[in-house]
This record gives structure tokens, C-alpha cells and sequence, in this order.
């Protein structure tokens, strides 16, 4: 039996999971993204390990401070990871304040040494971290500070736990919604279907951004940030599941009267187990894809609310709220590296999107070759 005979044949009887397996190890973008997005999320669950200081210290003399580079080398040779303290200088032509590296200062960089004490998955303290410098020397701001003189990393870092998670949680909240109406329109149609459909015509119909924006501003402002959380995550799923709920039920029309489900009828399953045992099963595939596809919007919306001021509010830390401070066109000319926490957004917008397209191509796996 020649190679080409084994690989149709292992194609002919491999499962189904198998063949889009295999075919979506062949996107490499989606490979890349699986991995990019693993670090993301893996940081984010241990953000006070990887963070360099305390998201609310603030820095004396520290405001606005450019983002510090780490060097091997000095003047004198290699002397492994280290950064130089700077010198805060006012020039008296822009009246702005101007810093500059002290050479003068080398300060060495400890990987896995004890900085300020935070709390492991929000209940073990603990003091190590990834990066860390002596307590009593000029502070490591890799990405330089706000205007209060607060860490943009670190603050970065722990933003990312909001809003990567508030993706996830609002998406499944409108997954479980989308399928659950979906399934109810499409199996049992008739009036049920009309009824539901009218509905999310209705709110399909309403436009998003200032539904979203009345239902965030009717928030108490007193609220605690767990509380404000979910409320939002509440309100991005309001809207989201439409969509899917669309796809569901036009899925369910189409298999309901099929022979499997008619002998499913025949052998006494009631509704329930017919639409989650057998129907839903065989298109389970899309619904990963929708999923996927549907987590990177998720994370627009709150970061359009939350750099809109009717999201997430301070002292909360997301990606949003850190974007509050470039909304001044001159804050942005003069401090650039306020926007860094946007190319946090898009580059993980783009990794949900290439794992999704991955998935996508992958659905239809019977033309693998692997």
C-alpha cells in the first residue's frame, strides 16, 4: 500500500475532530495565535508576579516619566540586566519637565526576587516577582508612568485580567442565551419562532453603541468593582446573542427533520435530549467558530465604554480606563507611550482573529492534507 493510499485511508475513517485537528495545524497563523493568546492569559492570571511594582504607587518626581531601557552592557562592560536611575530636569524654553538616563546609576535587575507583596489568584500572599530591584533604589518603568507617576506596565498587566476575562464571561453568557433561544425557535417553530424572532428583530434593530451607553450610565458610580464588573459583562452579553441565536435556529430548521432525529422521536427522546444530544452536537463545530470569533468584539466593547467613561471606572484598572489618559490629542503628542496599552488591544483582537479563521478553515476538514 503506497503512502498516498494510507493517507486516504486514515482520512476515510478518522473522526471528525481528528480531521479538523489536522487541518488546523496547517494554519500557521492560528498556531501562532493559540500561543500569543496562552501568554496573554497566562500573564494576566499571574499579574503580580510579572508586574514590577504596585499598581497604585505612586512615584515622586516620577510623572510622565518616558518608558526605561535595560542594558547588559555600560561603559565599563558587560554587566548583566540593569537599567539606569534617571534626572528629572525642567526646560525652561517648554516648561516641561525632561528625563534623562544617570549613568551614573546602574541599578541591577533580579529575576525571581521579592518586591511588594500581592496576592496569588486574589488570596495567597505572596512577594515574588519575574522582575524585580532593590526597594530603596529609582523604580524599573519599562513602560514609562501616567500622569500620576504610576507604573503603565504594571498597570497594563493587571488591566489585562478585566479585560481579557470580561471577553470570556460575556460571551458566555450570550453563548448560552443565543443557544438556548436559538434552540427553542428553530425546533419548534411556528409561533414560538415568530414570537422570538419579532424580539430579536427588535433588538438587532436598536442601535448598540447608545443602548449600551444608557444601560452603563444607569450604573451607581458608588459601586464596587466586582460589582461594576459584571454588570457590564451583563450588558456586553445583552446584544451579543442575537447573532448566534439566528444561526442556531436556522440550523435546527434545516435538521430537525432528518432521519436521525425522527428515529430519535420514534425511540421515545423528549425534546430536550434531541436538540442537546443530537442536534446541537452535529454543527458544535460552528459553534466553537462563533465563539471564538465573537470573544474579540466582546473586547472592543468594553474598551469603548471604558475610554468613553461609562465602563469600567477608576480605581478599577482595564485596558479601557488606561486609555482615558490619551483622549487629549496633546497628552498623546507629548507622552506617546499613553497609548500603549491600545497595541495590547489589537494585538490580541488579532490573535482571536487568526485562531478563529484557523478554526474556521478547519470546520470543513475533509479536504485535509495532512
Amino acid at each position: 500500500m503506497t503512502t498516498e493510499d494510507t493517507r486516504q485511508k486514515d482520512i476515510a475513517t478518522a473522526s471528525q475532530w481528528k480531521l479538523i485537528y489536522w487541518k488546523f495545524r496547517q494554519h500557521k497563523m492560528a498556531i501562532v495565535a493559540i500561543a500569543v493568546l496562552l501568554i496573554f492569559y497566562l500573564v494576566a492570571l499571574f499579574a503580580g508576579f510579572f508586574a514590577v511594582n504596585d499598581i497604585n504607587t505612586r512615584f515622586a518626581n516620577m510623572q510622565n516619566a518616558p518608558p526605561m531601557g535595560l542594558h547588559l552592557f555600560s561603559d565599563k562592560g558587560f554587566e548583566g540586566l540593569f537599567y539606569y536611575g534617571t534626572t528629572r530636569q525642567l526646560n525652561q524654553k517648554t516648561y516641561r519637565y525632561e528625563y534623562t538616563a544617570d549613568k551614573t546609576n546602574i541599578i541591577h535587575i533580579k529575576f525571581f526576587g521579592k518586591g511588594f507583596e500581592y496576592k496569588l489568584f486574589g488570596f495567597i500572599p505572596a512577594s515574588r516577582h519575574f522582575l524585580a530591584f532593590e526597594h530603596n533604589q529609582a523604580p524599573l518603568l519599562l513602560l514609562g508612568t501616567d500622569g500620576l507617576g504610576r507604573c503603565l506596565f504594571s498597570r497594563i498587566i493587571f488591566g489585562s485580567q478585566i479585560s481579557l476575562s470580561i471577553g470570556l464571561v460575556g460571551v458566555f453568557i450570550s453563548f448560552v442565551i443565543g443557544v438556548l433561544v436559538g434552540s427553542i425557535s428553530g425546533y419548534f417553530g411556528g409561533a414560538i419562532d415568530e414570537v422570538i424572532q419579532r424580539i430579536i428583530d427588535f433588538i438587532v434593530s436598536i442601535p448598540t453603541m447608545p443602548l449600551w451607553m444608557v444601560l452603563s450610565a444607569a450604573i451607581p458610580r458608588d459601586w464596587p468593582v466586582t460589582k461594576t464588573y459584571f454588570m457590564i459583562t451583563i450588558i456586553l452579553s445583552l446584544v451579543g446573542w442575537c447573532s448566534l441565536a439566528r444561526t442556531v435556529r436556522g440550523k435546527l430548521l434545516a435538521l430537525r427533520e432528518e432521519d436521525f432525529v425522527a428515529a430519535a422521536r420514534a425511540s421515545g427522546a423528549g425534546h430536550l435530549r434531541i436538540i442537546t444530544r443530537h442536534l446541537l452536537p452535529s454543527f458544535s463545530s460552528h459553534l466553537i467558530v462563533s465563539i471564538t470569533l465573537s470573544v474579540p468584539r466582546m473586547i472592543l466593547s468594553e474598551t469603548s465604554l471604558s475610554f468613553l467613561g461609562i465602563g469600567m471606572q477608576p480605581p478599577a484598572v482595564s485596558w479601557g480606563v488606561l486609555l482615558q489618559d490619551a483622549q487629549n490629542l496633546l497628552a498623546i503628542a507629548s507622552y506617546p507611550w499613553q497609548l500603549t496599552p491600545a497595541l495590547f488591544i489589537i494585538v490580541v483582537v488579532l490573535m482571536y482573529n487568526f485562531f478563529g479563521d484557523g478554526l474556521r478553515d478547519a470546520v470543513d476538514p475533509y479536504g485535509v492534507k495532512h
